[in-house]
């Protein structure tokens, strides 16, 4: 049978349909796609363990799984309830902070009749139009909230079901797909997935060192510098880490608001400037060291992944991209004539290098992910 060639612009039209197409299902298909994306990738991180249980210890393959999410709800309820106390201890001083607040407010009010001209009457007035606005809309506001924290509360319940479920099922979705494709793919599938979940695997986990260090270095550069609520902003910025870009900015954001209604400008333009360092660090060391170069997309794609994610699925989809283009990235170097997509998301080609050695003390060494 003869095959047919299309001429480029069929072929351009067919890929912008199918992109537009997948598009609109992700959209659709958020509530449920979201959260078994994210399962999959906390079932690349648990599956060592889950594989242990059943070595080790004899575990069926049902219980291990279990276990496996039991451990990943204990820690995360770790990390939530130190956070909630903290919090607690927020909202304790939230009086004082608006108090605080309202003082800086006057001091700006009285900065800016004195250099714009603009008496305080005109500023009053601005203001209650305002002020007149948001209370229009609080009520939408509070609905909104209200219907975020229960679709937070739904995505992280099919968040544990689809992880014990993609666990407890593994090898069947693994026979799967090494036999839906053709007999002479067997192998090369074989591969892709084995990479992907090495690969997946090191890049979540090594996220979560990324976090916790990230943590620790801003509770101690904050406590150093006496700011209040320090454990609470360095559990922010290690948290808010782990979406690139964005996330360091919002948390920088946070910080500083904070900072300044309970000590001052001086004392937030410094927790700027540890934040700014921190980000350094993690960027030139703690990156490449925890996390490795394997799973790096090019600044450019990463950049457009996240605001197509957020546009698609909010904060979620800014966090699946990165790990999700890695996948894509693995399958098109690996498949024939896709070769060309899985460089351009790379970062090109560099020159081998030796990897770089941190050494701790005499006997304890860290060396550079590949």
């Amino acid at each position: 049978m003869k095959e047919t060639a299309l001429p480029f612009v069929a072929k351009l039209a067919l890929v912008l349909l199918s992109i537009i197409m997948l598009g609109y299902l992700a959209i659709l298909g958020k509530s449920l796609l979201a959260p078994l994306l994210f399962s999959l990738l906390m079932a690349f991180l648990l599956l060592p363990f889950a594989n242990f249980l059943e070595r080790k210890f004899k575990f069926g393959r049902s219980i291990a799984s279990i276990t496996a999410v039991i451990l990943m709800i204990a820690v995360l309820y770790g990390i939530f309830y130190f956070l909630g106390n903290q919090l607690g201890e927020l909202w304790n001083d939230w009086p004082l902070l608006v108090k605080q607040v309202t003082t800086a407010f006057h001091d700006i009010q009285s900065w800016i009749t004195k250099t714009f001209h603009i008496n305080g009457d005109k500023q009053k007035s601005y203001l209650s139009d305002g002020i007149e606005k948001s209370l229009a809309t609080s009520a939408v506001v509070i609905g909104t909230t209200l219907l975020t924290l229960s679709s937070s509360l739904l995505f992280l319940a099919f968040t544990l079901l689809f992880t014990f479920f993609i666990l407890n099922y593994r090898r069947l979705l693994f026979s799967f797909l090494t036999t839906v494709f053709a007999e002479q793919h067997k192998t090369k599938v074989t591969e892709i997935v084995s990479e992907i979940q090495s690969i997946i695997r090191k890049y979540v986990s090594g996220l979560f060192i990324q976090m916790f260090i990230v943590t620790v270095l801003m509770i101690l550069a904050l406590t150093f510098l006496g700011v209040k609520y320090a454990i609470l902003l360095g559990l922010i910025a290690g948290i808010f880490n782990i979406i690139p870009y964005l996330g360091i900015s919002t948390a920088l954001l946070i910080s500083a608001l904070i900072t300044f209604a309970t000590a001052g400008a001086a004392k937030a333009l410094l927790v700027i400037l540890v934040f700014v360092g921190v980000h350094t660090i993690d960027g030139n060391i703690l990156m490449p060291l925890v996390v490795g170069s394997k799973v790096k997309i090019n600044a450019l794609f990463a950049f457009i992944g996240i605001i197509v994610g957020e546009m698609i699925w909010g904060i979620s989809g800014m966090f699946l991209c990165i790990p999700y283009l890695a996948m894509l990235k693995i399958i098109f170097e690996r498949v024939d004539g896709l070769q060309p997509w899985g460089a351009l998301l790379g970062e090109g080609h560099k020159m081998p290098r030796k990897r770089r050695t941190y050494r701790i003390t005499k006997k304890i060494k860290l060396e550079e992910a590949e």
